[in-house]
């Protein structure tokens, strides 16, 4: 019901969200409405919506055509029942809630609400929702393949003394009765669900302009007041050169239309689209990680991550959370990449094995069972970026590499995808067939082991541990820049030279080696 195309979903498309939130910090506690315009696509006198909100909050009511509507629950699903749907019909439903939000007590990984403060005792609150979905503190259709094309507004309303920040560009900040103010955002973009955020802190704003590919890009970096000189000395060129590197390997960024924005958080950081979280100390490498390598000390890994997600996750989203690999594969390659911009090819090589050898273990397929919303599954980060790393290798062209980037990021801007789609047009550009090893890699959890053997001046491989007629081109110590392509049967090859060495592959290739002699 969670991870589903439901007979409550298939029959309309999300088109905007308008969000009116109150958050009462002493409570713990939201009150709030989310007002969601949907097209009709199916003809139905009598539909029943599903709308998701996980307990402890429950749905107070909703109003359609300024009516209620009778609401039935099941589990963490309400069902609305509208009447008189015609077919291509745009409509609106107000769905108004309450309750004390799931609060988050390890951000962002036990996913909810964080109700914390700063240094000095002033209220905090953030968010990272990822895991457990949007619908944890907000009424939504919770599946990532239909976003709200036509973007969202989001309002909250809290003491005077404080600020609030969300995901796009601010519209207006009203002063209430009673010491509150209402701070008003809005989104232009489609935006996933988990992608939407809202902060509230003692924030400051500092502005920039980042001059990039497609023109002027608003920056603003909201931090704490104590932290705003952090920001000219530090966050901002770390940002700026962030942009920069990926918008030359993936192009533009793809949110000019709502901005750039990064806020200061008490966890390490989210993706929210226009609006990352960033709570990394203002400092290289990466918070709570141990054994940094010399190249994971010469950048704020958590800017580098985050920012990539723009591209991969926020504009290239999946139509199912179990096909993560492409957020989280991406966006760990996209660390290589940002170490390779500033430093060189030799330098993201030495990242590259630093971060990936040795530390995943396949014990699942990267990708899993659809429609239950099952993730990636373990080592889903360093599997992904160790196969994106691979497929550059056996595309042995970096500059036709990066086109293939670029591409990926251009025909597939602002949309949700499936990974099928993604191989497919990856192994186009390519101009290989990569079909086998997409399946090896994504739908299997086993490594591919090169078997081989040496008899004189003859080698003798297969591969092995692996799907049937498996191919992937490989190069090897012993036969230098020659590409070798061997399958699940018996190769021979001359050597040109006679070479009692111990066969070995470089790091780029996720394969194992068997000496079968």
């Amino acid at each position: 019901m969670k991870g589903s195309i439901t007979i409550g979903r298939e029959w309309w498309d999300l088109k905007h969200y308008a969000i009116d939130i109150h958050p009462d910090f002493i409570k713990k506690s939201l009150t709030g409405r989310n007002k969601i315009a949907f097209k009709v696509l199916q003809e139905n006198r009598n539909a029943m919506m599903q709308i998701d909100l996980q307990s402890p909050l429950v749905i107070d009511s909703a109003i359609f055509g300024g009516q209620k509507v009778s609401i039935e629950r099941v589990g963490e699903a309400w069902f609305l029942k509208l009447p008189n749907l015609k077919m291509k019909a745009e409509l609106a439903v107000d769905i108004y809630y309450s309750g004390t939000p799931k609060e988050s007590f390890n951000p962002p990984w036990d996913s909810g609400i964080s109700w914390t403060t700063d240094s000095l005792g002033r209220p905090w609150i953030t968010m990272g929702v990822q895991g457990l979905g949007a619908s944890v503190w907000l009424p939504c259709k919770e599946h990532q393949s239909d976003e709200p094309e036509e973007g969202m507004s989001i309002s909250i309303t809290i003491p005077d003394s404080l600020t609030a920040v969300a995901n796009g560009r601010l519209q207006r900040v009203t002063t209430n009765i009673k010491g509150t103010s209402t701070y008003e955002w809005a989104v232009h973009s489609p935006i996933n669900n988990y992608g939407i955020a809202f902060y509230v802190g003692k924030y400051t704003e500092v502005n920039d302009v980042y001059k990039g590919e497609k023109g002027s890009l608003d920056t603003d970096y909201w931090v704490l007041d104590y932290n705003k000189h952090k920001v000219q000395s530090y966050l901002k060129i770390e940002a700026i050169k962030t942009l920069e590197a990926f918008e030359h390997w993936f192009g533009p960024y793809p949110f000019y239309k709502d901005s750039f924005k990064m806020v200061e958080t008490p966890y390490p950081g989210m993706e929210h689209q226009s609006a990352i979280a960033y709570g990394n100390g203002f400092k290289y490498g990466r918070v709570k990680a141990n054994n940094l390598s010399y190249w994971d000390l010469k950048t704020d890994r958590l800017i580098v991550h985050e920012i990539a997600h723009e591209w991969f996750g926020n504009s290239v989203t999946t139509n199912d959370i179990t096909e993560q690999w492409i957020h989280e594969g991406f966006a760990g390659y996209a660390e290589e990449l940002f170490i390779e911009y500033q430093y060189g090819k030799k330098a993201a090589n030495e990242f590259f094995e630093a971060r990936t050898v040795g530390k995943t273990k396949n014990v699942e397929p990267l990708i899993r069972r659809y429609g239950i919303f099952e993730t990636g599954g373990s080592y889903v980060y360093l599997r992904g970026w160790k196969l994106v790393h691979m497929l550059r290798t056996i595309v042995d062209n970096d500059e036709k590499f990066r086109k293939i980037l670029r591409k990926i990021c251009n025909r597939f801007y602002h949309e949700s995808i499936s990974s099928a789609q993604l191989e497919s047009l990856f192994t186009k550009l390519s101009g290989r067939d990569l079909r086998l090893v997409f399946n090896q890699y994504l739908r299997t959890s086993n490594v591919p082991v090169l078997e081989y053997q040496l008899v004189g001046d003859t080698l003798r491989f297969r591969y092995t541990n692996c799907i049937p007629k498996f191919t992937m081109p490989i190069k090897t110590n012993l036969t230098g820049k020659q590409w070798l392509f061997p399958t699940t049967s018996w190769t021979e090859l001359k050597l040109n030279t006679f070479n009692n060495s111990t066969l070995h592959l470089a790091a780029d290739f996720y394969v194992e080696v068997k000496n079968s002699n």
